[in-house]
């Protein structure tokens, strides 16, 4: 693959010339740096079109090297839990989101609290103590979205998605809510976009589309859609991209990407060290998420107990 060092161009910040026509800053022109590879400068548009079939080919191996180096970049966790201060669990499976004051508990806590509240405060918020939503969820959901809340504002897409709640179904308004709540920081959102377009759920089939929402996703810590990256570059035959992603979303605790370095290394794709670091990682990870609540919490659920709203 053809590089920045062979084609023989500067990626210094310090550019004070234009690169098409030669005129500097120093006669008092304001240069602008190209918006995809940050490698040239030019002094107006004219100049950028006039350079454009010179610059093309360095402008889209850089350009994608600016983009790979986003996309492999490892995401921060997601904050901690503001119960117990023990970093909330990536899945979903080991939260519950709080409509009445928007806060992400770990079940831990909630099983917690509720496992010492008496019966009248059984099920109110660990949180705030407010009471369950039951009928007017959809009234708070409403409420937390006018505020720009991403979480609320995603999940209310799936709810008109699914219909549930008394909403009528309407795929339109899900895709619609799904692409504010991921402009405004959901993570979810922007993977529920991309589902939708791999799978032609309501809409025609676009894996460009669906790579493209993922990506986005990955960047903000999904590991659904982190995972769902290492599949598609793994059916390309793209290897070494698979292991990326994958290792990626094993350090924020899919088991599902541990599982396919596994499948990777028992068929000779990746090495026994990969695998091993693999395993290594995802212990880690569940190091930093693991609390004795949360222990009891799992065994609840298990045992049919679990009940949080």
């Amino acid at each position: 693959m053809e590089t920045l060092s062979d084609i023989n161009m500067s990626t210094t910040e310090n550019i004070t010339t234009c690169a098409n026509c030669g005129k500097g800053e120093e006669a008092g022109i304001n240069l602008k740096a190209c918006t995809a590879c940050k490698l040239v400068k030019y002094c107006n548009r004219d100049c950028q079109i006039a350079h454009r079939t010179q610059h093309k080919k360095a402008c889209k191996i850089r350009a994608k090297e600016i983009h790979d180096e986003k996309l492999f970049k490892q995401p921060p966790p997601l904050e901690d839990c503001p119960i117990c201060f023990v970093r909330l669990p990536e899945m979903i499976t080991g939260r519950t989101y709080m409509v009445c004051c928007g806060k992400n508990i770990c079940n831990g806590c909630c099983h917690g609290y509720q496992s010492r509240a008496t019966k009248e405060e059984h099920d109110v918020c660990p949180f705030c103590r407010t009471p369950p939503p039951f009928r007017d969820r959809l009234k708070r959901y409403n409420k937390r979205s006018e505020m720009n809340d991403p979480i609320a504002i995603c999940n209310l897409a799936c709810y008109y998605k699914l219909g549930h709640y008394g909403l009528q179904q309407d795929h339109a308004k899900a895709l619609e809510l799904w692409q504010r709540a991921g402009e405004l920081g959901s993570a979810d959102a922007y993977s529920s976009i991309g589902n939708v377009y791999h799978t032609g759920d309501s809409v025609a089939v676009d894996i460009k589309k669906a790579i493209h929402y993922w990506e986005l996703a990955a960047m903000k810590g999904q590991v659904d859609a982190r995972h769902n990256l290492g599949v598609d570059a793994r059916e390309k035959g793209n290897i070494d991209r698979a292991l990326k992603h994958f290792m990626i979303a094993v350090k924020d605790g899919s088991s599902y990407s541990l599982k396919s370095i596994k499948r990777m290394y028992e068929n000779g794709d990746a090495t026994k060290d990969v695998y091993n670091e693999a395993l290594q990682c995802y212990q880690v990870y569940l190091g930093e998420i693991k609390s004795d609540q949360r222990d009891e919490a799992a065994a609840a659920f298990v045992d049919g107990d679990g009940k949080y709203y």
